[in-house]
Protein backbone atom coordinates (compact mmCIF):
# COMPACT_ATOMS: atom_id res chain seq x y z
CA UNK A 1 0.00 0.00 0.00
CA UNK A 2 2.80 2.40 0.83
CA UNK A 3 5.13 1.69 -2.07
CA UNK A 4 5.71 5.40 -2.54
CA UNK A 5 4.01 7.03 0.42
CA UNK A 6 5.39 9.90 2.46
CA UNK A 7 6.00 13.36 1.00
CA UNK A 8 3.31 14.28 -1.51
CA UNK A 9 4.34 14.92 -5.10
CA UNK A 10 3.08 18.49 -4.77
CA UNK A 11 5.52 18.92 -1.89
CA UNK A 12 8.13 17.15 -4.00
CA UNK A 13 7.77 19.68 -6.81
CA UNK A 14 8.09 22.56 -4.36
CA UNK A 15 11.10 20.96 -2.67
CA UNK A 16 12.78 20.22 -5.98
CA UNK A 17 12.29 23.79 -7.05
CA UNK A 18 13.99 24.96 -3.87
CA UNK A 19 16.82 22.51 -4.33
CA UNK A 20 17.53 23.76 -7.83
CA UNK A 21 17.30 27.44 -7.10
CA UNK A 22 15.19 29.97 -8.93
CA UNK A 23 14.48 27.85 -12.01
CA UNK A 24 11.26 25.87 -11.74
CA UNK A 25 11.32 22.11 -11.95
CA UNK A 26 9.14 22.30 -15.02
CA UNK A 27 11.50 24.68 -16.78
CA UNK A 28 14.55 22.61 -15.89
CA UNK A 29 12.96 19.41 -17.11
CA UNK A 30 11.86 21.12 -20.32
CA UNK A 31 15.33 22.44 -21.03
CA UNK A 32 17.29 19.34 -20.10
CA UNK A 33 14.97 16.88 -21.80
CA UNK A 34 15.39 18.36 -25.29
CA UNK A 35 16.73 15.90 -27.83
CA UNK A 36 20.45 16.40 -28.23
CA UNK A 37 20.14 16.54 -32.01
CA UNK A 38 17.63 19.42 -31.93
CA UNK A 39 18.67 22.40 -34.00
CA UNK A 40 17.34 25.87 -34.62
CA UNK A 41 15.65 28.15 -32.15
CA UNK A 42 14.88 27.14 -28.60
CA UNK A 43 11.18 27.58 -29.23
CA UNK A 44 11.25 25.13 -32.15
CA UNK A 45 13.22 22.60 -30.07
CA UNK A 46 10.78 22.94 -27.19
CA UNK A 47 7.85 22.57 -29.57
CA UNK A 48 9.32 19.41 -31.09
CA UNK A 49 9.89 17.92 -27.65
CA UNK A 50 6.46 18.84 -26.31
CA UNK A 51 4.73 17.26 -29.31
CA UNK A 52 6.85 14.10 -29.43
CA UNK A 53 5.09 10.97 -28.21
CA UNK A 54 6.34 9.09 -25.18
CA UNK A 55 8.53 6.22 -26.48
CA UNK A 56 7.17 2.68 -26.50
CA UNK A 57 9.18 -0.37 -25.43
CA UNK A 58 8.91 -4.13 -25.67
CA UNK A 59 7.40 -5.87 -22.64
CA UNK A 60 9.97 -8.63 -22.44
CA UNK A 61 9.10 -11.61 -24.62
CA UNK A 62 5.33 -11.06 -24.46
CA UNK A 63 5.09 -9.31 -27.84
CA UNK A 64 3.34 -6.38 -26.14
CA UNK A 65 4.63 -2.80 -26.09
CA UNK A 66 4.15 -0.30 -23.26
CA UNK A 67 5.09 3.32 -22.68
CA UNK A 68 8.58 3.98 -21.36
CA UNK A 69 7.09 5.80 -18.37
CA UNK A 70 4.08 4.68 -16.35
CA UNK A 71 1.63 6.35 -13.97
CA UNK A 72 1.99 5.12 -10.38
CA UNK A 73 -1.25 3.99 -8.79
CA UNK A 74 -0.63 5.02 -5.19
CA UNK A 75 -0.13 8.66 -6.07
CA UNK A 76 -3.01 8.71 -8.53
CA UNK A 77 -5.10 7.97 -5.45
CA UNK A 78 -3.60 11.07 -3.81
CA UNK A 79 -4.86 13.55 -6.40
CA UNK A 80 -7.10 16.24 -4.94
CA UNK A 81 -10.29 14.77 -6.42
CA UNK A 82 -11.68 12.53 -9.15
CA UNK A 83 -11.77 15.40 -11.64
CA UNK A 84 -8.03 15.98 -11.34
CA UNK A 85 -7.41 12.25 -11.65
CA UNK A 86 -9.57 12.15 -14.77
CA UNK A 87 -7.63 15.01 -16.32
CA UNK A 88 -4.28 13.48 -15.38
CA UNK A 89 -5.18 10.13 -16.94
CA UNK A 90 -6.61 11.81 -20.05
CA UNK A 91 -3.51 13.97 -20.59
CA UNK A 92 -1.23 10.99 -20.01
CA UNK A 93 -3.09 8.91 -22.60
CA UNK A 94 -3.03 11.79 -25.09
CA UNK A 95 0.75 12.03 -24.65
CA UNK A 96 1.20 8.34 -25.40
CA UNK A 97 1.45 7.00 -21.83
CA UNK A 98 -0.22 3.61 -21.80
CA UNK A 99 1.06 1.95 -18.60
CA UNK A 100 -1.06 2.43 -15.47
CA UNK A 101 0.05 0.87 -12.20
CA UNK A 102 -2.27 0.05 -9.31
CA UNK A 103 -2.76 -2.27 -6.36
CA UNK A 104 -5.65 -3.93 -4.53
CA UNK A 105 -4.76 -2.22 -1.24
CA UNK A 106 -3.65 1.26 -2.36
CA UNK A 107 -5.70 3.70 -0.29
CA UNK A 108 -7.85 0.75 0.81
CA UNK A 109 -9.01 0.18 -2.75
CA UNK A 110 -9.69 3.81 -3.62
CA UNK A 111 -6.82 4.00 -6.13
CA UNK A 112 -8.40 1.25 -8.21
CA UNK A 113 -11.80 2.95 -8.05
CA UNK A 114 -10.28 6.26 -9.15
CA UNK A 115 -8.44 4.69 -12.08
CA UNK A 116 -11.51 2.74 -13.13
CA UNK A 117 -13.58 5.93 -13.24
CA UNK A 118 -10.83 7.82 -15.07
CA UNK A 119 -10.61 5.15 -17.76
CA UNK A 120 -14.33 5.07 -18.60
CA UNK A 121 -14.56 5.02 -22.38
CA UNK A 122 -10.77 4.83 -22.66
CA UNK A 123 -9.96 1.35 -21.36
CA UNK A 124 -8.75 0.10 -24.75
CA UNK A 125 -6.04 2.79 -24.80
CA UNK A 126 -4.52 1.72 -21.48
CA UNK A 127 -2.31 -1.12 -20.28
CA UNK A 128 -3.75 -1.71 -16.81
CA UNK A 129 -1.73 -3.41 -14.11
CA UNK A 130 -2.78 -4.08 -10.55
CA UNK A 131 -1.38 -6.20 -7.74
CA UNK A 132 -2.71 -8.89 -5.46
CA UNK A 133 -2.03 -8.62 -1.73
CA UNK A 134 -2.20 -12.15 -0.34
CA UNK A 135 0.98 -11.77 1.74
CA UNK A 136 1.23 -15.48 2.46
CA UNK A 137 -2.42 -16.35 2.10
CA UNK A 138 -3.60 -18.79 -0.53
CA UNK A 139 -5.10 -19.00 -3.98
CA UNK A 140 -8.66 -18.51 -2.75
CA UNK A 141 -7.88 -15.11 -1.21
CA UNK A 142 -6.00 -14.08 -4.36
CA UNK A 143 -8.93 -14.95 -6.62
CA UNK A 144 -11.33 -13.02 -4.39
CA UNK A 145 -9.05 -9.98 -4.56
CA UNK A 146 -8.87 -10.32 -8.33
CA UNK A 147 -12.65 -10.11 -8.63
CA UNK A 148 -12.69 -7.06 -6.36
CA UNK A 149 -9.98 -5.38 -8.45
CA UNK A 150 -11.86 -6.07 -11.69
CA UNK A 151 -15.03 -4.52 -10.26
CA UNK A 152 -13.22 -1.44 -8.99
CA UNK A 153 -11.35 -0.97 -12.26
CA UNK A 154 -14.57 -1.53 -14.25
CA UNK A 155 -12.99 -4.02 -16.61
CA UNK A 156 -13.36 -7.70 -17.44
CA UNK A 157 -9.63 -8.33 -17.58
CA UNK A 158 -6.26 -7.01 -16.46
CA UNK A 159 -3.33 -6.57 -18.78
CA UNK A 160 -0.97 -7.47 -15.94
CA UNK A 161 -1.53 -8.94 -12.48
CA UNK A 162 1.41 -9.03 -10.08
CA UNK A 163 2.01 -10.38 -6.59
CA UNK A 164 2.59 -7.34 -4.41
CA UNK A 165 5.45 -6.71 -1.98
CA UNK A 166 7.46 -9.90 -2.08
CA UNK A 167 9.73 -8.51 0.63
CA UNK A 168 10.02 -11.13 3.38
CA UNK A 169 12.50 -13.97 3.15
CA UNK A 170 9.78 -16.60 3.52
CA UNK A 171 7.50 -15.02 0.91
CA UNK A 172 8.70 -17.19 -1.99
CA UNK A 173 8.05 -20.35 0.04
CA UNK A 174 4.53 -19.18 0.89
CA UNK A 175 3.77 -18.09 -2.67
CA UNK A 176 4.89 -21.37 -4.22
CA UNK A 177 3.40 -23.64 -1.56
CA UNK A 178 0.56 -25.93 -2.62
CA UNK A 179 -2.56 -23.79 -2.95
CA UNK A 180 -0.49 -20.60 -2.85
CA UNK A 181 -0.75 -17.36 -4.78
CA UNK A 182 1.36 -18.66 -7.69
CA UNK A 183 -1.48 -21.04 -8.54
CA UNK A 184 -3.88 -18.09 -8.64
CA UNK A 185 -1.71 -16.33 -11.24
CA UNK A 186 -1.85 -19.36 -13.53
CA UNK A 187 -5.58 -19.88 -13.00
CA UNK A 188 -6.40 -16.25 -13.73
CA UNK A 189 -4.33 -16.32 -16.91
CA UNK A 190 -5.95 -19.56 -18.03
CA UNK A 191 -9.40 -18.08 -17.41
CA UNK A 192 -8.58 -15.03 -19.53
CA UNK A 193 -9.01 -12.63 -16.62
CA UNK A 194 -5.38 -11.51 -16.86
CA UNK A 195 -3.08 -11.39 -19.87
CA UNK A 196 0.29 -11.35 -18.13
CA UNK A 197 1.60 -12.16 -14.65
CA UNK A 198 4.49 -11.03 -12.46
CA UNK A 199 5.64 -10.00 -8.99
CA UNK A 200 7.00 -6.94 -7.21
CA UNK A 201 9.24 -6.16 -4.25
CA UNK A 202 11.59 -3.52 -2.92
CA UNK A 203 13.54 -5.01 -0.03
CA UNK A 204 16.40 -7.34 -1.01
CA UNK A 205 17.56 -8.62 -4.42
CA UNK A 206 18.12 -12.05 -2.84
CA UNK A 207 14.35 -12.44 -2.43
CA UNK A 208 13.77 -11.59 -6.10
CA UNK A 209 16.40 -14.13 -7.14
CA UNK A 210 14.73 -16.78 -4.97
CA UNK A 211 11.43 -16.08 -6.73
CA UNK A 212 13.10 -16.40 -10.14
CA UNK A 213 14.82 -19.65 -9.13
CA UNK A 214 11.44 -21.39 -9.21
CA UNK A 215 11.45 -21.09 -13.02
CA UNK A 216 7.84 -19.94 -12.93
CA UNK A 217 6.50 -18.41 -16.18
CA UNK A 218 6.58 -14.80 -14.98
CA UNK A 219 6.10 -12.21 -17.70
CA UNK A 220 7.26 -9.28 -15.56
CA UNK A 221 9.15 -8.39 -12.42
CA UNK A 222 9.05 -5.00 -10.71
CA UNK A 223 11.95 -3.62 -8.67
CA UNK A 224 13.53 -0.38 -7.40
CA UNK A 225 16.05 1.03 -9.84
CA UNK A 226 17.89 4.30 -9.36
CA UNK A 227 21.44 5.63 -9.38
CA UNK A 228 21.97 4.75 -5.68
CA UNK A 229 20.72 1.18 -6.02
CA UNK A 230 23.79 0.22 -8.03
CA UNK A 231 25.91 0.63 -4.88
CA UNK A 232 23.68 -0.77 -2.13
CA UNK A 233 21.78 -4.12 -2.17
CA UNK A 234 21.67 -3.69 -5.89
CA UNK A 235 18.72 -4.89 -7.95
CA UNK A 236 20.40 -3.39 -11.00
CA UNK A 237 23.51 -5.51 -10.51
CA UNK A 238 21.96 -8.78 -9.34
CA UNK A 239 18.36 -9.06 -10.56
CA UNK A 240 18.11 -6.98 -13.71
CA UNK A 241 20.62 -9.12 -15.67
CA UNK A 242 18.95 -12.37 -14.59
CA UNK A 243 15.47 -11.18 -15.51
CA UNK A 244 16.75 -9.91 -18.84
CA UNK A 245 18.46 -13.24 -19.52
CA UNK A 246 15.14 -15.01 -18.97
CA UNK A 247 13.23 -12.63 -21.23
CA UNK A 248 11.20 -11.32 -18.29
CA UNK A 249 10.19 -7.67 -18.64
CA UNK A 250 11.57 -5.43 -15.89
CA UNK A 251 9.41 -2.66 -14.46
CA UNK A 252 11.41 0.00 -12.64
CA UNK A 253 10.18 1.97 -9.64
CA UNK A 254 11.48 4.36 -6.97
CA UNK A 255 13.69 6.21 -9.42
CA UNK A 256 13.83 9.19 -7.03
CA UNK A 257 14.02 7.22 -3.77
CA UNK A 258 10.36 6.45 -3.08
CA UNK A 259 9.28 9.83 -1.73
CA UNK A 260 11.66 12.11 -3.56
CA UNK A 261 14.51 11.60 -1.08
CA UNK A 262 17.09 11.88 -3.85
CA UNK A 263 15.66 15.26 -4.82
CA UNK A 264 15.07 16.65 -1.34
CA UNK A 265 18.66 15.92 -0.35
CA UNK A 266 20.19 17.24 -3.56
CA UNK A 267 21.55 13.90 -4.79
CA UNK A 268 20.10 14.31 -8.29
CA UNK A 269 17.71 16.52 -10.24
CA UNK A 270 14.39 15.02 -11.39
CA UNK A 271 15.75 14.89 -14.93
CA UNK A 272 18.91 13.04 -13.86
CA UNK A 273 17.01 10.59 -11.68
CA UNK A 274 14.38 9.68 -14.26
CA UNK A 275 16.82 9.60 -17.17
CA UNK A 276 19.13 7.24 -15.30
CA UNK A 277 16.29 4.85 -14.48
CA UNK A 278 14.86 5.02 -17.99
CA UNK A 279 18.29 4.39 -19.50
CA UNK A 280 18.42 0.93 -17.95
CA UNK A 281 17.08 -2.06 -19.96
CA UNK A 282 13.56 -1.80 -18.55
CA UNK A 283 10.14 -1.94 -20.19
CA UNK A 284 8.82 1.02 -18.22
CA UNK A 285 9.70 3.26 -15.28
CA UNK A 286 6.71 3.72 -12.98
CA UNK A 287 6.57 7.18 -11.43
CA UNK A 288 4.23 8.55 -8.78
CA UNK A 289 2.18 11.50 -10.09
CA UNK A 290 -0.39 13.12 -7.83
CA UNK A 291 -0.85 16.37 -9.77
CA UNK A 292 -0.94 17.70 -13.30
CA UNK A 293 2.28 19.61 -12.61
CA UNK A 294 4.17 16.41 -11.85
CA UNK A 295 2.70 14.71 -14.90
CA UNK A 296 3.86 17.55 -17.15
CA UNK A 297 7.31 17.51 -15.58
CA UNK A 298 7.66 13.79 -16.28
CA UNK A 299 6.30 14.12 -19.80
CA UNK A 300 8.94 16.73 -20.60
CA UNK A 301 11.60 14.23 -19.57
CA UNK A 302 10.03 11.26 -21.35
CA UNK A 303 9.20 12.94 -24.65
CA UNK A 304 12.10 12.84 -27.07
CA UNK A 305 13.97 10.75 -24.48
CA UNK A 306 17.64 10.08 -25.18
CA UNK A 307 19.34 7.49 -22.95
CA UNK A 308 22.34 8.40 -20.86
CA UNK A 309 25.59 7.03 -22.19
CA UNK A 310 27.38 4.34 -20.20
CA UNK A 311 29.95 6.96 -19.18
CA UNK A 312 27.25 9.36 -17.96
CA UNK A 313 25.60 6.62 -15.91
CA UNK A 314 28.91 5.56 -14.40
CA UNK A 315 29.69 9.16 -13.49
CA UNK A 316 26.34 9.56 -11.74
CA UNK A 317 26.78 6.31 -9.83
CA UNK A 318 30.23 7.38 -8.70
CA UNK A 319 29.01 10.85 -7.71
CA UNK A 320 26.37 9.31 -5.44
CA UNK A 321 28.37 6.31 -4.21
CA UNK A 322 29.13 7.65 -0.72
CA UNK A 323 25.52 8.69 -0.10
CA UNK A 324 24.29 5.31 -1.34
CA UNK A 325 26.53 3.14 0.80
CA UNK A 326 24.40 2.98 3.97
CA UNK A 327 20.91 2.97 2.44
CA UNK A 328 19.82 6.21 4.10
CA UNK A 329 18.03 7.38 0.94
CA UNK A 330 16.61 3.96 0.04
CA UNK A 331 14.50 3.49 3.13
CA UNK A 332 12.31 0.95 1.35
CA UNK A 333 15.28 -1.43 1.67
CA UNK A 334 16.39 -0.60 5.22
CA UNK A 335 13.17 0.18 7.13
CA UNK A 336 9.47 -0.75 7.29
CA UNK A 337 8.46 2.75 6.14
CA UNK A 338 7.34 1.63 2.70
CA UNK A 339 5.84 -1.71 3.70
CA UNK A 340 2.07 -1.73 3.31
CA UNK A 341 -0.38 -2.20 6.17
CA UNK A 342 -1.85 -5.50 4.97
CA UNK A 343 1.57 -7.07 4.54
CA UNK A 344 2.68 -5.94 7.98
CA UNK A 345 -0.44 -7.43 9.53
CA UNK A 346 -0.07 -10.76 7.76
CA UNK A 347 3.57 -11.06 8.81
CA UNK A 348 2.93 -10.00 12.39
CA UNK A 349 4.59 -6.58 12.25
CA UNK A 350 2.99 -3.51 13.86
CA UNK A 351 1.34 -1.16 11.40
CA UNK A 352 2.41 2.47 11.08
CA UNK A 353 -0.52 3.48 13.30
CA UNK A 354 0.59 1.07 16.02
CA UNK A 355 4.21 2.21 16.12
CA UNK A 356 5.26 4.68 18.83
CA UNK A 357 5.84 8.27 17.72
Amino acid sequence: MAEESGISRRDFVRTAAGTMGAASVHALASAEARPRHATGSGSRAESATSSAPVPMRELGKTGEKVSAIGVGGFHLGSTKDQNEANELVSRALDAGVTFFDNCWDYHDGQSELILGNALKGKREKAFVMTKVCTHGRGKDVAMEQLEESLRRLQTDHLDLWQIHEVIHYNDPDLIFASGGAAEALLAAKQQGKVRFIGFTGHKDPAIHLKMLSHDFPFDTVQMPLNCLDATFRSFETHVLPEATRRGIAVLGMKSLGGSGELIRHGVVTPEEGLRYAMSLPVATTISGMDSLAVLEQNLQIARGFTPMTAAEMAKLRERSRELAADGRFELFKTTKKYDGKVGREQHGYPTAEELPV
